[in-house]
């Protein structure tokens, strides 16, 4: 963006006290900017409480602070900012701040941001929440470091065994038992918090769009209908390991060959089941020698289709070609379920009354997984989107124009004078 964009950017916001454009973002994203930068990726690795991740949750705690609010950390490792007292049936809106590895600036952030500036929006003209009402960061929503995407609403909702979350590890070896203790928690009340979750009445999250939906549709914003069933599955190829040179190619049990060829048989499983998604983005080779033939390869998938159905026909299929081409190569192969999530259809009365509030805005179906998607089942929820112009999203291009960012904190505050 140009200084010319900028300044006109920043003449299209609201007055001094309620939205702050600076260098061509809102004020809030440009007061973390810096925070977690990836020189090698690109983009930002901000990983649960690890340096990005605590420096951010500082700049959280200061900014809402400022506002008036005040901040308490859930036995989740949840971050809540009060405005007033506690209480039930509480209206609640906010997002995440970590992020997948070399992730954009947006995704999280965005709806952090977005709350803090309507709330900012809100004080300015005087408005008194006549219910309790909360910003709220959830911890490890992509599951970048334990592997297990919305940890922090899936704990406080229960919609995750207490005791296999406290048995995850990340890529050290480190538990989430061992990190909560590093981080002020006590590892034994990790898990679904009653307490907690029954102050929620409704809650609704801003997010980043994460395709290209609203620029075919020419609208700034989106109130979301739905998202598609997903889940992470861990595909494990044994082998036997060898020395490079000294093992003849007809001799080999290569796992490493089994796993390649068993990721071209995702793609094409994926492909030949319309409108399903499949992917494998990371993999781990042990002992991860130049000269040495690998005895064990882990390769994870995330898998997801319109259904619940249809999700699980797409793995069944992926697990049976993963075996067929282990077998091929001489090797074994699991495959282990590590997370998943059904089909979520947004409570339809909610959404109309939200998309009419906002003048008839478009519906969108999300591909991508939320917080608001794992708390629907438990509480009344509502999802806002921030047209991407891209549609790229988790990798370091991700991006939304000012004036739509601008646009998204009035419709989320607009929203929250609604349910106040």
């Amino acid at each position: 963006m140009s200084a010319g964009q900028a300044d006109a950017a920043s003449q299209a916001a609201p007055a001094a006290g309620a939205v702050s454009l600076a260098h061509g973002l809102l004020a809030g994203l440009d007061e973390i900017a810096e925070v977690g930068r990836d020189a090698a990726r690109g983009g930002y690795s901000r990983h649960l409480w690890q340096g990005a991740d605590l420096e951010l949750r500082e700049w959280f705690t200061a900014r809402a602070t400022s506002l008036g609010l005040d901040v308490e950390t859930d036995r989740n490792g949840n971050l809540w900012a009060w405005w007033g007292l506690p209480g039930t049936d509480a209206v609640v809106t906010g997002s995440h701040l970590d992020s997948v590895p070399g992730g954009g600036a947006y995704d999280g952030p965005l709806g952090v941001v977005s709350a803090l500036d309507a709330v900012a929006r809100l004080k300015t003209t005087g408005f008194v929440p006549t219910r309790p009402f909360a910003v709220l960061v959830f911890a490890e929503e992509e599951g970048s470091r334990f592997g297990v995407a919305c940890l922090g609403s899936r704990l406080i909702s229960g919609a995750i065994d207490a005791d296999a979350a406290r048995a995850l590890t990340d890529r050290d070896g480190v538990t989430l038992a061992e990190a909560s203790v590093r981080a002020g928690l006590d590892p034994a009340r990790l898990g679904a918090d009653p307490a907690a979750l029954s102050r929620v009445g409704l809650f609704i999250e801003l997010h980043v769009e994460q395709g290209r939906g609203l620029i075919d549709l020419g609208s700034p914003v989106a109130v979301a209908s739905s998202i598609l069933a997903h889940g992470r599955w861990r595909l494990s190829f044994s082998g036997q390991g060898n020395h490079a040179g000294a093992t003849t190619m007809g001799a080999r049990r290569d796992p490493m060959v089994a796993a390649a060829r068993a990721i071209v048989a995702v793609q094409d499983a994926a492909v030949a089941q319309p409108g399903s998604r499949a992917t494998v983005g990371r993999f781990e080779v042990i002992p991860g020698g130049t000269n040495v033939i690998a005895s064990t390869v882990h390769a994870w998938l995330d898998a997801r289709a319109e259904t619940d159905a249809e999700t699980r026909a797409l793995v069944a299929e992926i697990t049976a070609r993963t075996a067929a081409e282990a077998a091929h190569n001489g090797c074994s192969a699991t495959v282990t379920e590590e997370s998943w999530a059904p089909r979520v259809a947004f409570d339809p009365a909610l959404r109309e009354r939200f998309a009419l509030a906002l003048g008839d805005v478009p519906r969108l179906s999300s591909g991508a997984g939320h917080d608001a998607g794992v708390l629907a089942s438990r509480v009344p929820s509502a999802m806002l989107f921030v047209r991407n112009p891209t549609g790229i999203s988790h990798a370091p291009e991700e991006f939304a124009e000012p004036g739509d960012c601008v646009a998204g904190v009035e419709a989320l505050e607009q929203l929250l004078r609604n349910v106040l």
